[in-house]
C-alpha cells in the first residue's frame, strides 16, 4: 500500500534544489582563482619594500606561487583547481544527502 504524501511534503520535495556539481565546481573555482589573482596583482601594483608577506605564504601550499606578476597566474590556476574540487565535492555531498531523504516515508528520520 502506497503512503499518501501530504501536500506540504510534496511541495518541499519539488522545490528542493539539486545542484549541478560540475557547474558549482566551475563557479567556485573561478571565484577562488580570480580572488587569488586580484589579491596578488593588487599587492604587485601597490609595491613597497616587502610585498605581501602573508599572501606569499600560499607558496607553501601552491608550488611555484609567489607575489609577482607570474605568481598571480600560478595562483589563478591553483585557485581554480582547488576551488573546482572543493565546490564539486560540496555539491556532490549535498546531492547525496538530499537523495537519501527523498526515499524516506514521512515521519521517518535519517541516521547519519
Amino acid at each position: 500500500m502506497a503512503v499518501k504524501q501530504s501536500p506540504l511534503h510534496e511541495l518541499v520535495v519539488s522545490r528542493v534544489l539539486h545542484l549541478n556539481a560540475m557547474v558549482y565546481g566551475a563557479v567556485t573555482g573561478l571565484f577562488m582563482g580570480v580572488a587569488v589573482f586580484i589579491a596578488t596583482i593588487w599587492l604587485v601594483i601597490k609595491g613597497g619594500e616587502v610585498v605581501g608577506p602573508h599572501l606569499g605564504l600560499l607558496g607553501q601550499y601552491f608550488f611555484g606561487y609567489e607575489v609577482t606578476l607570474w605568481g598571480s597566474f600560478v595562483g589563478l590556476a591553483y585557485g581554480f583547481l582547488f576551488g573546482f574540487f572543493g565546490g564539486y565535492l560540496a555539491a556532490s555531498i549535498y546531492n547525496w544527502i538530499l537523495g537519501r531523504g527523498e526515499n524516506q516515508p514521512p515521519g521517518s528520520q535519517n541516521s547519519l
